[in-house]
């Protein structure tokens, strides 16, 4: 099962990325394309389009990493039980905030596909296509947040929570390497 959740959460980080790329390719087509005459029709909805997808579907991943920003402000200040306890109640209510917003982005992107909206940009296309990326890219964060949840419930320590560094060396190892201090 682990295995899974991280091939799923990593996919998600792939996926990103490859929109990241999308986004990078489409606008410096448009960009240098102007100068030559060349026009993206609707360049500027997809860019759009693959910006909130990129940062949807790679939420899971960062969040696993331990890269996403977190009140660490208050938590890296307690220890033993009353740290676990704000840890739990901090995923605990991510959870429902992103279950909640995961819902109703669900029911956004079915009603588009059950009323057949379209874009209305010059290239018209089902507005559920591209909310579909919200959704799974929530969907897979409420997974995310649920496993780390089970993993603290345990009485573990968050998986992203690293050690401190013990040494300038490997502080300087971790940040070279893009991981978190």
């Amino acid at each position: 099962m682990r295995r899974l959740l991280d091939g799923l959460f990593l996919a998600g980080g792939i996926a990103a990325a490859f929109f990241l790329v999308v986004v990078f390719a489409l606008m410096m087509i448009m960009s240098v394309g102007r100068q030559f005459g060349l026009n993206i029709p609707a360049g500027d909805d997809f860019a759009a389009w693959s910006m909130a997808a990129m940062s949807f579907l790679g939420l899971a991943h960062t969040f696993k990493r331990g890269e996403m920003i977190r009140v660490g402000l208050l938590l890296e200040r307690l220890s033993g039980r009353k740290k676990q306890v704000a840890e739990i109640l901090s995923h605990g209510v991510a959870l429902a905030f992103i279950s909640y917003f995961t819902w109703w982005v669900g029911r956004l992107a079915y009603d588009s596909w059950r009323f057949d909206d379209m874009s209305t940009g010059t290239i018209s296309i089902p507005l559920w296509i591209p909310q579909l990326s919200l959704v799974v890219g929530l969907g897979l964060f409420a997974v995310a947040l649920l496993d780390e949840l089970i993993h603290v419930l345990k009485g573990n320590p968050p998986s992203y929570e690293k050690p401190p560094p013990q040494t300038t060396e490997e502080l300087l190892k971790r940040v070279t390497e893009g991981g978190g201090v």
